[in-house]
């Protein structure tokens, strides 16, 4: 029997014992008549909220491709999930590769059980793709850092607990290195959240003031002056499309009901109310698209079936990227450009999937609102993709990084690099002492 047919056979092994456990598990605790929050305690400390986490850090131990089955078998069986979001799929993963014993017992039980809500401080309105320029201000005052500066597009401040933040704590070294990265806690005074609003005409973002706002050294997260490295771990998880800590859960919820009561609520604003964000990162605008192809009868239009056809091959092409990512996080290796490709497959997927629907509904095109095709969800999806060429770094950036590490090409000439940030100006105004 060859190795290939063995490995098959230990695969199918594990996923079926995987599953197994699974489901006494669920059959022996779930119950439609919890309180939504003890649901998420019980979910989380129980390692089957996030089965491919670590059993030290929340969860089962799982591989990946494993874990993914039995998740979407949960998800067949409408149990509901775990909640998600900036505090699962950025700040858990750069706190357990980057931070201390004492860091990851101390924030892990409140991201893995769903309590504790968090955001990402990283653009400023000077330093958005040129992150490193940022101008926000780190100075030391005892055991503690006083932050002072501004940040924007931050989704979730207004109701998070802890942010991630990168702030400049040395201006007398060059840009990338005078960085630091930490971990605060956002219901401070000193912290002042403003929303944004959106062409979507919703404000799922937010910018935040920090005036003389503190932060412990002890959640300093990585060594000092070492921020961006850190700060790389982050991004290459939020440049993953296919990160399974994205989408449900919700991010603050308007009581704390039954599960019963969330479930029912979720699904009557499916269709009305949900946020152009949420909605465009969740991965349904698939079957959006596919209900407008049936609504206006164009399936067997050659045209449109060659234009499916290849958001097919662009989909399927994102699958083996997304693969080939995991395959070398496996191997231990640092994330690597395949991060920076699959960001740009994702943006311009979604820029196909736009234009392919426009030409779907025509006319209709014009509507917006629940009078729309698709009771506006398709509009919503096409108002916020523009964002995904931006997010996470622009598609500008994204080909620099795999121009530079994947295929060689000289770095494009910055005389800044190597200057003390002091020395340059940035954004429209000079960095001050």
């Amino acid at each position: 029997m060859s190795d290939s047919i063995n490995t098959d056979l230990a695969t199918d092994t594990s996923l079926n014992e995987a599953l197994d456990r699974a489901n006494e598990w669920y059959n022996n605790n779930w119950s439609s008549d919890l309180v939504l929050s003890d649901w998420w305690q019980k979910l989380g400390t129980s390692g089957w909220a996030f089965p491919a986490w670590p059993h030290k850090y929340g969860g089962q131990g799982l591989p990946s491709s494993i874990a993914r089955r039995v998740v979407a078998d949960r998800m067949q069986r409408e149990v509901f999930g775990p909640r998600t979001g900036i505090a699962t799929f950025l700040a858990a993963p750069t706190i357990m590769t980057h931070g201390t014993h004492e860091q990851k017992e101390r924030f892990l039980p409140g991201i893995v059980t769903g309590r504790d809500v968090w955001c990402q401080l990283f653009s400023e309105p000077g330093a958005g793709s040129d992150l490193s320029s940022l101008q926000t201000r780190a100075v030391r005052d005892g055991d503690e850092w006083i932050i002072t500066g501004q940040k924007v597009w931050t989704s979730g401040a207004h109701f998070a607990k802890y942010g991630i933040l990168i702030a400049r704590t040395d201006p007398d070294v060059p840009k990338h290195k005078g960085l630091t990265y930490f971990l605060i806690d956002m219901q401070q005074p000193g912290i002042d959240v403003r929303p944004l609003r959106e062409m979507t005409g919703e404000s799922a973002f937010n910018e935040v003031f920090l005036t003389e706002a503190r932060v412990h050294d002890d959640n300093r997260l990585g060594d000092l002056g070492q921020g961006w490295a850190v700060a790389m771990t982050t991004l290459s998880h939020e440049r993953d499309s296919n990160n399974p800590g994205v989408g449900g859960g919700g991010g603050t919820l308007f009581s704390n009901p039954d599960v019963t009561t969330t479930v029912e609520h979720f699904r009557s604003i499916q269709h009305t109310e949900v946020d152009a964000f949420s909605f465009a990162t969740s991965g349904g605008i698939t079957d959006v698209l596919n209900d407008l192809v049936k609504e206006f009868k164009c399936g067997n239009d050659p045209v449109i079936r060659q234009r499916l056809m290849k958001l097919h091959s662009m989909r399927e092409t994102q699958k083996w990227t997304a693969q080939r990512a995991k395959a070398n996080a496996r191997a231990g290796a640092t994330p690597g450009p395949e991060t920076s490709t699959l960001k740009l497959q994702s943006s311009l997927t979604g820029r196909v999937v736009r234009d392919l629907g426009f030409d779907i509904i025509g006319a209709y095109g014009m509507l917006l609102g629940k009078d729309a095709p698709a009771h506006g969800l398709f509009h919503k999806f096409a108002l916020f993709v523009q964002a995904t060429s931006i997010a996470g770094g622009s598609d500008e950036v994204q080909r620099n990084i795999i121009g530079e590490r994947a295929l060689g090409l000289p770095k494009e000439p910055d005389d800044s690099r190597d200057k003390p940030f002091r020395e340059l100006r940035v954004g429209t105004q000079k960095t001050q002492s």
